[in-house]
């Protein structure tokens, strides 16, 4: 069974890789993007992302650093980008992972990439880092393990807001394979929730259940649109045609 605080099987390599991402990253950092970034992920005092730092390096800069160096990067090297407090080396990890996993044809490679992911899950402490690994690592390995579902349950149960929103993502994975009944459970279950983000994923959720199968989605409307957190609601109704939209935000 694979458990958050099972510890990977890391391999003892150098370090060269982890110094060439460093630099890499230091090289496309943009000081006024990174100011901007951390006005956009509320990094102030008492806002979700305190604390986070941004160097200013682009998405897309991340991703391609990733796609170069995906296939040298140990679990180690992972492990110790995942410890850094800038924002960009966990997410260009998190890249790494995804490409790592999403590549891996070994059962057992997959289950060690599993592991270190959940064993770094307080690295995974802002949305952006949870919604670019959280379906495609957790997810996609609980679709080949369904009798470890319940880690959704226990994540989702843990009163830890990143952790919640990880359960709510995860169940993106069971949506794209046709399997709705994850995220219908969580999202009642987060029903009550005090935190927008949480009422966001949650909405956009059930939106991507409505693309695939909108008679669902409207079940649950009918259901719970009364007790719906607005932002859920907005979030689940957001492709719905005008009238449409009128119509249920009138009667929440």
């Amino acid at each position: 069974m694979i458990t958050e605080d099972h510890k990977s099987p890391y391999t003892e390599m150098g370090m060269q890789t982890y110094k060439a991402i460093d630099a890499a990253l230091r090289e496309r950092a943009t000081p006024e993007k990174a100011t901007a970034q951390m006005r956009f992920f509320k990094t102030g005092s008492g806002q979700y992302g305190e604390g986070d730092v941004f160097l200013g390096v682009s998405v897309p800069e991340q991703r391609a650093i990733a796609k170069r160096f995906w296939k040298e990067t140990s679990l180690h090297d992972i492990q110790a980008l995942l410890s850094r407090t800038v924002h960009e080396y966990r997410l260009t990890a998190l890249f790494i992972l995804v490409l790592k996993f999403q590549k891996s044809r070994e059962e057992e490679e997959r289950d060690s990439i599993l592991r270190c992911y959940l064993a770094n899950l307080d690295s995974v402490n802002n949305w952006d880092l949870v919604d670019s690994s959280a379906h495609y690592l957790l997810g996609s390995w609980l679709l080949e393990h369904p009798a470890e579902i319940s880690l959704i349950d226990t994540l989702a149960a843990s009163g830890q807001l990143w952790r919640e929103r990880i359960s709510i993502m995860t169940t993106f994975a069971f949506i794209k394979a046709d399997r709705f009944e994850p995220t219908l459970r969580l999202a009642e279950k987060f029903l009550s929730h005090p935190h927008d983000l949480i009422h966001k994923a949650a909405g956009w959720m059930l939106r991507e259940i409505g693309n695939r199968n909108q008679a669902i989605e409207i079940r649950f409307l009918e259901q719970f649109h009364t007790v719906m957190p607005r932002t859920m609601l907005r979030y689940a109704i957001e492709k719905f045609p005008e009238a449409e939209r009128k119509h249920w935000l009138h009667q929440s």
